[in-house]
């Protein structure tokens, strides 16, 4: 059985997530001890007993995530389960990068805390936003954006008819419009805290590249399908150059997916907080199952498969 490990982006977190398997598995606080000591602060802390806006807030978002999904990865691998293929859901890619071996951990939690700090800073608060489109086909919803005034583009093919689209506020309250005059089930903002993956985050494309070049990075040990070109890089140099353009760029998870299944994707494994994937795995592909490690306090059931 091809199985695909699968890692969630922005949106997957929750105050008290992971409290029930770390209580039952020493390594996952053991995972953010590591990561605490590496940002200076208690990243813990922040996931258990912060406010949802201070985890919300995207520079402390990326780090937890990212440590959320490494430690349940680290969990269901130790059993020996082969893995074929590796994605990420925007931050997720990173996810999938350090348990594929391409930077180490550390290097890993570093990377997108500067990555969040920068796209917070890309955009002055308020200026930029996010809104989800359902219902609609791309083409249309594209026809859409490019039909207001201002900048305003997809940021995320999440699934057939569901799309996110990104940029400025007021372009986007008018993409938003358009969509539901154009026949959109529904359109409606999002609560995050920038516009990304929209061409306003080229500016923070500079100094993420001069922070990714300070690390080490080599190519992955289990293919890890980019946002990007939903394909797998040919070797460091487009990794890296991917992982800079995915800033400002459309995350293709549609197309991520859909070349999985071309490779002969059966299963997916979601490595993360909550199960946001595997819904959008169903509508690409209502054949392919997908189980959440974060429902299983023993992961047992995963190891089995």
């Amino acid at each position: 059985m091809k199985l695909a490990a699968i890692f969630p982006g922005q949106g997957a977190q929750s105050v008290g997530m992971l409290a029930d398997i770390a209580g039952a598995h020493a390594s996952v606080k053991a995972k953010f001890d590591v990561a605490s000591e590496v940002l200076g602060f208690d990243l813990w802390s922040i996931v258990q007993e912060g406010t949802a806006e201070v985890l919300g807030s995207t520079e402390n978002t990326q780090p937890a995530l990212l440590v959320a999904s490494v430690a349940l990865w680290e969990l269901w691998s130790a059993g020996g389960e082969k893995v074929n293929v590796m994605a990420g859901h925007s931050l997720g890619e990173y996810s999938a990068l350090v348990c594929a071996g391409a930077m180490s951990f550390e290097d890993g939690v570093r990377l997108v805390r500067t990555r969040g700090e920068l796209m917070q800073r890309a955009v002055p608060s308020g200026q930029g936003g996010m809104a989800a489109v359902l219902g609609l086909d791309d083409d249309a919803i594209e026809a859409c954006c490019a039909s207001v005034a201002g900048e305003v583009s997809v940021a995320n093919y999440n699934a057939p008819g569901q799309v996110v689209i990104a940029g400025d506020m007021s372009a986007v309250d008018e993409a938003i419009e358009a969509c539901k005059a154009a026949g959109a089930k529904r359109a409606l903002k999002l609560n995050v805290s920038g516009p990304f993956h929209s061409k306003l985050m080229a500016s923070a494309a500079d100094d993420f590249s001069e922070a990714l070049d300070a690390i080490a990075v080599v190519m992955p040990t289990i293919p890890v399908v980019q946002n990007v070109r939903a394909s797998v890089a040919k070797d460091v140099g487009e990794l890296k150059s991917n992982l800079v353009e995915q800033l400002y760029s459309p995350v293709q998870w549609t197309a991520s997916v859909q070349f999985m299944l071309s490779h002969g994707l059966q299963l997916c494994v979601e490595c993360g907080p909550g199960n946001v994937l595997a819904g959008l795995v169903k509508r690409i592909s209502k054949e392919t199952p997908t189980i959440g490690l974060s429902k299983m306090a023993g992961l047992g059931a995963a190891n089995e498969l």
